[in-house]
């Protein structure tokens, strides 16, 4: 268990890229103080043209989300053209969370025709995303091919809210906050274990 959580941990932070530009890189929701991390990395994937188009959550605020208005405007201006940035509709619910985000994207993904993703998320945070959606994509799109894309770091030591905005702890405490649900939701049932979304990643890179 322990072995395949660090292997995850390892291959997903430091996922390999696709050889040719994917269909869309999505930016998942963050609380204002960790979206810094998630415009610059989708700076750099616009920038190396890995993805074809930059797709944010069409939600108005909530969660501690500041909502798509800012979140476009926040990807306008670190240099991101507008015609590369779209958003997915979101689904019609009283909040967001991981879960939601890959409930919408997926299927999004599948009715658009798309092949490939890249998904994006601060890195404190990209364990639980990618796994999220990969857990999604397995019972909704299996055939999708995503790959993992780290946000910016930011101070580790800086205090900041996550979770929907209701916790606030420095960044590096909230490494161990996600193990934590990351073990919570996989024993719930909503989180694929560790060796399914390595053997997922086995056979994307094989394919």
């Amino acid at each position: 268990m322990m072995t395949h959580a660090l292997e995850s941990i390892t291959r997903i932070l430091c996922d390999s890229r696709p050889t040719a530009p994917v269909d869309g890189a999505y930016v998942y929701c963050t609380t204002d103080d960790n979206q810094l991390s998630v415009f610059r990395a989708a700076r750099a994937i616009y920038t190396h043209r890995l993805a074809k188009r930059i797709l944010f959550y069409q939600a108005p605020p909530m969660s501690g989300y500041g909502g798509a208005d800012r979140c476009r405007d926040g990807l306008e201006t670190i240099g991101i053209p507008s015609g590369s940035i779209h958003g997915i509709p979101a689904v019609d619910t009283t909040s967001i969370n991981t879960l939601i985000e890959s409930q919408a994207l997926i299927p999004y993904a599948e009715e658009q025709g798309m092949k490939a993703l890249i998904v994006v998320a601060p890195p404190f945070h990209l364990l639980r995303a990618f796994m999220t959606a990969v857990t999604v994509a397995l019972t909704v799109h299996p055939k999708l091919m995503l790959y993992s894309y780290p946000g910016a770091t930011l101070p580790w030591m800086e205090m900041v809210a996550h979770s929907q905005g209701t916790l606030r702890a420095p960044r590096r405490q909230l490494i161990q906050e996600e193990l934590m649900r990351i073990q919570t939701y996989q024993k719930k049932g909503d989180l694929a274990p560790f060796e399914t979304v390595l053997g997922y990643m086995d056979r994307r890179n094989d394919g």
